[in-house]
């Protein structure tokens, strides 16, 4: 049985989960889920997962929502031990600590921007886009220490960050003043097996 990934084309949450798929080249069927119209709120759809949330993931029996715990999931199961999941102990902990930042201020930085434009919001965006700078300046920094989050090669940490960085200029975030950040992006368009997430022409990008 072929994996199904419920998701938004638009939602970078959905997006991650997608592209993490594509990277260890596993075969999935795509539904989309129509937000708008509310079929996440649907009875069959809260079947899967009951905060009615994108992304959902069923592989066979299992199914699992969070797009963190998927990623998580997919390195666990399909990946080669210690390459997108490190094993290591301190390495295991910098993962879950990015797998939180983008849980927080990524969520609530450049994801929130980009959903204010996306949808027009009627919420001012400017401390969404008063975190994103304050987060990007802390990526930006990491950076000088190695080409990923965690060290030399790319773990699910750079995948959970991938998709609301790259599309930050959708929320009206520059990522002009951060070439770190710029550099990462396209080592990861350049890993095999990458997928885009669709453009939206809003925000820097109208």
């Amino acid at each position: 049985m072929p994996i199904t990934l419920y998701r938004h084309a638009v939602s970078g949450h959905s997006h991650r989960v997608q592209l993490m798929l594509s990277l260890l080249d596993l075969p999935c069927e795509l539904v989309d889920i129509d937000l708008l119209a509310g079929a996440h709120k649907a009875p069959a759809f809260l079947a899967l997962n009951a905060f009615g949330q994108v992304p959902v993931l069923q592989d066979g029996d299992t199914v699992l929502a969070d797009s963190n715990a998927i990623l998580v999931y997919l390195a666990s199961r399909y990946a080669p031990p210690g390459t997108w999941l490190p094993t290591e102990p301190v390495a295991a902990a910098q993962v879950q600590r990015w797998l939180s930042v983008a849980a927080g201020p990524l969520a609530f930085g450049p994801a929130l921007a980009r959903v204010i434009q996306l949808f027009q919001r009627p919420t001012d965006p400017h401390e969404a886009i008063q975190r994103s700078a304050q987060l990007f300046n802390v990526v930006e920094a990491h950076l000088q220490q190695s080409d990923y989050l965690v060290g030399p090669t790319p773990t699910i940490a750079d995948i959970a960050h991938y998709s609301y960085t790259a599309h930050a200029p959708e929320g009206n975030v520059s990522l002009a003043p951060y070439p770190r950040i710029r550099a990462w992006l396209a080592r990861i368009e350049a890993l095999p097996g990458f997928v885009p997430m669709v453009r939206s022409r809003i925000g820097l990008l109208a």
